[in-house]
């Protein structure tokens, strides 16, 4: 009897695209780009308790506007992540795994975020007279 080849695990081959495919490599996407702004955010915070020759020195790196672009990201990433944590949060009681649950929830993050969003980057405009 001939062997089939078959994949070891499922691959992006056999099933088709979801948009929830997407929501999970985005949620570890997230994950790494928070690793990133906590080293960035650590530097900043190290410079602030260094003096304040390296803390003008770090902000001054920190406030070039792609940075500063970067900064709402990082904000973006944090609030995703947050959200689809909470959602796999509720996958590990056994809740949601229906397809259509699993869509709604999966849509429900993406609303929660942009909302989350647009009241952060609101709230700093604000508070800080110039946005995040």
């Amino acid at each position: 009897m001939a062997t089939r080849e078959r994949p070891l695990s499922p691959h992006l081959q056999v099933y088709r695209f979801a948009y929830t495919m997407s929501l999970s490599i985005l949620h570890r996407a997230t994950g790494v780009a928070l690793f990133v702004g906590l080293l960035l955010l650590s530097c900043w915070l190290l410079a602030a308790a260094d003096g304040e020759e390296h803390y003008a020195r770090v902000a001054a790196f920190l406030g070039h506007p792609l940075l500063r672009i970067a900064l709402i990201g990082w904000v973006a990433a944090f609030w995703y992540h947050v959200f689809a944590g909470l959602r796999h949060l509720v996958w590990d009681f056994g809740v949601g795994f229906e397809k259509p649950t699993a869509r709604r929830s999966g849509a429900g993050v993406v609303v929660a975020t942009v909302v989350a969003v647009a009241v952060t980057l609101g709230l700093a405009a604000h508070l800080f007279g110039g946005g995040a």
